[in-house]
């Protein structure tokens, strides 16, 4: 079943267009990547898929429903964790609740039983700067969580961790989003993380932005922990990163 998808999107800044007939789906519960070089507009399509930016042309659809333009119907993690510091973690997290009209104490009754599934059990009423890298970005996910409508648009959460921090977050991350059933849109530059995590691999790349591939990853999750020693992922590896090198020589041509 199709969750999210994204039909002809085009957007523009300034009169110059950014992306340009962007087609992609996400399906109940993937996690499917967005690689791609810099500048090549990942983060302007995010945009688009929140709400927060109207296309030029195409639309976005929710589980069927229109929701072009429309901010606040699915949830969207930017890099930084975003954490109000002089709030407690349960306020935090809480937070998109509150926003949506529910009362502080009601607030906190829904996020407290999330907080032992999201490995945060203990840390409620301490505030983001008592907290690890590792547990500011649970906490964050927890609160992208509560605002999700089942999809979450990730830009990129992971870049500021240490590589075995990372490592264990990935093999956390996909196991909560198998059991609460939430399916991912997720920006990376990390080849790596996109092949590890994902069920298939968007290529963004040009300028404008264009969909140029779609790599799907056969292996079924969880995958072993040395799945990136083996030969199968370096095939993948290695395929990708001839598409980018190919989209970057097509660019570069007079």
């Amino acid at each position: 079943m199709t969750v999210l998808k994204a039909e002809h999107i085009t957007k523009q800044y300034s009169g110059r267009t950014i992306i340009e007939d962007i087609n992609i789906d996400l399906r109940e519960g993937e996690l499917v990547s967005l690689l791609g070089v810099s500048g090549a507009g990942k983060t302007t399509l995010f945009h688009v898929l929140s709400g927060l930016v109207p296309p030029e042309e195409g639309r976005v659809l929710l589980s069927g429903e229109d929701i072009t333009a429309k901010p606040g119907r699915i949830s969207y993690m930017m890099q930084k964790d975003l954490l109000l510091p002089h709030k407690k973690i349960i306020d935090n997290v809480s937070l998109p609740l509150v926003l949506k009209g529910e009362k502080k104490k009601e607030a906190r009754q829904k996020a407290e039983p999330l907080f032992e599934e999201f490995g945060l059990e203990g840390t409620q009423y301490q505030y983001p700067s008592q907290l690890s890298g590792g547990m500011r970005q649970r906490a964050a996910l927890l609160r992208t969580y509560l605002s999700s409508n089942g999809v979450a648009l990730l830009d990129e959460p992971f870049s500021a961790l240490d590589t075995i921090t990372k490592s264990s977050i990935h093999r956390w991350y996909l196991d909560v989003m198998e059991h609460i059933k939430l399916s991912t849109l997720f920006i990376t530059h990390d080849i790596d993380e996109a092949i590890l995590l994902s069920d298939r691999i968007y290529i963004l790349n040009g300028k404008p932005g264009r969909i140029t591939e779609e790599i799907v990853i056969e292996e079924k999750k969880p995958r072993p922990a040395d799945f990136n020693l083996t030969d199968t992922f370096f095939r993948y590896k290695k395929e990708i990163i001839s598409k980018l090198a190919l989209d970057r020589s097509q660019e570069q041509r007079p």
